[in-house]
């Protein structure tokens, strides 16, 4: 089949942020053609080039969310002028779409929440077909009449309190970056050589990576599979608190991407979280359970299975050696760790403390990492048998990925027990490599941290520097029962996070979605005739599984979370009667 793999800032780019996993899923899946649609986020990305690319992938067509509007005027293409009806038009969608924002998706004026999404949906189709006939609403998207418009409907009696104090320098802000994210609507990527001729689209994250998926589907009929590793609305909440975005931009802003993100729900045809704390936000923002599917990410344990394998039989260093690995910022809580680590010393005095992580990136990184060095300076002043021989710290901070840096395997391979003491986190990546080396782990409860290890693993609440401490004091003191978690640990691991299985899973969901919504094309030959057999036998049998393309299937009644569409529930009884009738 055909594939449309769409992403923002990611694949194919170096920096991309799921770059690993789609060319694993891309290389995994050798006997599809893939056809890349990619959004860049930033000049730089653009600059430092792409990754090597396999030869499944046929064509790459990129567009940049960065630029200012008049370099996307001129990168959208040829347009027409806009009369007096394609004014008409733009002003009635667009007020739609304000509308729906302003409301903040609770409704207003007796709206309803359905009401809300409702109109958001609409305006979102209608503006997507105006720019298809125009040739792009970049330049409309940030007008004068549209900040016109989206005053007007911060006026209105419903609309957020919030948004009723927004000023111009609040709606100027807020429509550029409206405008930013609605930017896929101006592509023309949509026809028949472009997304229209693909078979299937998969979106790599929700937001404007699936809106490209939305319009293939209202102006082709091909379905959108949605994977998000990781909850990407709450990713894009907490940058805008850190900004100087006043309250107002805030809340417009959080009430357009709720918006877009359930519509992105509705018109997928399935949707693939990575974990179950993902798939918590995804019900929040209004995802229908039944097309809800979880497929864990797929890590490579090859580098780590020689380490695995040994398990506990040789150390590189003492078994006292405790290791926190991964990247130094405020979420992952290294304070609390460090003020534990106080407490294990009283109680194991042979005990150390390994900090290991790449380069901090970033100001606040910087400012993070010197405050946690001058705090493990001030708690463990240097120790020194005499007053003639140097001091030794038991808190080393480390880099990794340095020609003369310990790399992360060795690093495992040394340690006794594997800290993570996050009190934010999605899939904890670093705690499956841990379970790949055959580690025991104590961890906060924070994200999807219980669903990975299972009963692998100890865990405490975050914050909790005592509870922390003592876990790690109970496994430190029970050599025996680190390598039996450890083992346990690493099986699990192999079983559930593997590439191998990730892969296996999305091949297995290309074909039943292919299968079941196929896109109805007409197909004809070069010299303009019918192709026999160029649609599945299925697409043409009746009954509520056959869907039509585009469309998604509501759920059986009764259907629990991990639930399928009604294609997928149908009584095998009704299904034979219908394959007896059409084979008559």
């Amino acid at each position: 089949m055909r594939v449309g793999l769409l992403t923002e800032g990611g694949y194919p780019y170096v920096s991309g942020e799921t770059r690993l996993w789609c060319d694993r899923l891309v290389r995994g899946l050798g006997q599809h053609e893939f056809d890349i649609y990619a959004l860049s986020r930033s000049e730089r990305q653009e600059a430092e080039g792409w990754v090597a690319l396999p030869p499944q992938v046929g064509r790459v067509r990129t567009a940049p969310l960065w630029t200012a509007a008049d370099e996307a005027l001129r990168a959208a293409g040829p347009r027409g002028g806009r009369g007096r009806r394609a004014r008409r038009r733009f002003a009635e969608c667009f007020g739609e779409l304000a509308g729906a924002v302003c409301c903040g998706g609770a409704g207003g004026s007796g709206d309803g929440p359905g009401d809300v999404a409702d109109r958001f949906s609409n305006a979102l189709y209608g503006l997507a077909e105006l720019a298809s006939d125009e040739g792009g609403l970049v330049g409309a998207l940030r007008s004068e009449s549209a900040v016109r418009t989206l005053e007007s409907a911060c006026r209105a009696p419903g609309a957020l309190r919030a948004a009723h104090a927004a000023r111009v320098p609040d709606l100027l802000t807020v429509a550029g970056l409206m405008e930013r994210a609605l930017r896929p609507l101006s592509l023309d990527w949509y026809g028949a050589d472009g997304l229209g001729a693909v078979d299937l689209c998969h979106a790599t994250s929700g937001g404007p990576a699936a809106l490209p998926g939305l319009l293939a589907g209202h102006f082709a009929g091909v379905p959108l599979l949605v994977t998000e590793y990781g909850a990407q609305l709450r990713a894009r909440h907490l940058p805008a608190g850190d900004t100087d975005l006043g309250a107002p931009a805030r809340a417009l802003l959080a009430s357009f991407h709720g918006l877009l993100a359930a519509e992105v729900y509705r018109g997928a045809t399935l949707v693939t979280p990575g974990d179950s704390h993902a798939r918590r936000w995804q019900e929040r923002c209004g995802a229908d359970r039944a097309k809800l599917r979880t497929v864990h990410p797929g890590m490579e344990a090859d580098r780590f299975s020689e380490i695995g394998e040994r398990g506990y039989d040789d150390f590189a260093a003492g078994p006292e050696t405790l290791l926190w690995a991964g990247r130094v910022e405020p979420a992952k809580d290294l304070v609390s760790l460090l003020h534990a680590f106080r407490e294990i010393r009283q109680e194991v005095p042979g005990a150390r403390l390994r900090i290991v992580g790449p380069p901090a990136e970033g100001p606040d990184a910087r400012a993070y990492l010197a405050h946690c060095r001058a705090l493990a300076a001030e708690l463990f002043p240097d120790e020194a048998a005499s007053a003639h021989s140097a001091g030794d710290n038991p808190v080393s901070f480390e880099e990794a990925g340095g020609p003369d840096a310990p790399r992360v395997a060795e690093a495992y391979a040394a340690a006794g027990v594997v800290v993570l003491s996050s009190v934010a986190e999605g899939f904890p990546a670093g705690l499956v490599e841990a379970m790949f080396c055959g580690r025991a782990t104590v961890s906060t409860d924070v994200g999807a941290v219980v669903e990975v290890i299972g009963g692998t693993g100890l865990v405490v609440p975050p914050r909790d520097p005592r509870a922390l401490a003592e876990a790690c004091v109970t496994l430190l003191r029970d050599p025996e029962r680190c390598a039996r978690l450890g083992a346990a640990a690493r099986a699990r691991a192999l079983e559930l996070f593997t590439v191998e299985q990730n892969v296996t899973a999305f091949r297995s969901i290309y074909l039943e979605i292919v299968s079941h919504c196929p896109v109805r094309r007409d197909a004809v030959d070069e010299a303009g005739e019918p192709v026999p057999f160029a649609n599945p036998a299925e697409a043409y049998l009746p009954g509520r599984w056959a869907v039509a393309a585009g469309r998604t299937p509501a759920a059986e009644p009764g259907a629990e979370g991990g639930g399928v569409p009604r294609w997928a529930a149908v009584e095998e009884a009704a299904t034979h009667a219908e394959l007896r009738e059409a084979a008559v």
